[in-house]
């Protein structure tokens, strides 16, 4: 450690900045990926068949509406029977 710090025989202190260098070009080029080219391709659940997330269906949209006092539960009841004949919760031989 003795050769970085001399400037007589060795680079000198300053070699040791090049991995912080990199490190901040890597963590930087990350972080501008994540923030426009990854973000418009719509994050991990596209590569994986297209799925979307569980908390995005209509009918978890419509439980948060109806946890957070938005709709009653006359209206939230009216709601969900259009969403389960719409996307199907119940199977064809109406069996849940």
């Amino acid at each position: 450690m003795q050769t970085l710090a001399n400037s007589n025989g060795g680079p000198g202190p300053w070699i040791l900045f090049f991995p912080m260098i990199w490190a901040v070009v890597v963590i930087g080029a990350v972080t501008f990926l994540r923030r426009t080219v990854w973000r418009e391709r719509g994050g991990y659940w596209r590569t994986m068949g297209g799925a979307r997330p569980a908390g995005d269906s209509p009918i978890a949209v419509l439980g948060r509406r109806f946890a957070s006092g938005e709709i009653d539960e006359d209206e939230y009841w009216r709601r969900l029977s259009v969403l389960d004949e719409q996307f199907g919760r119940i199977g064809k031989g109406g069996v849940a």
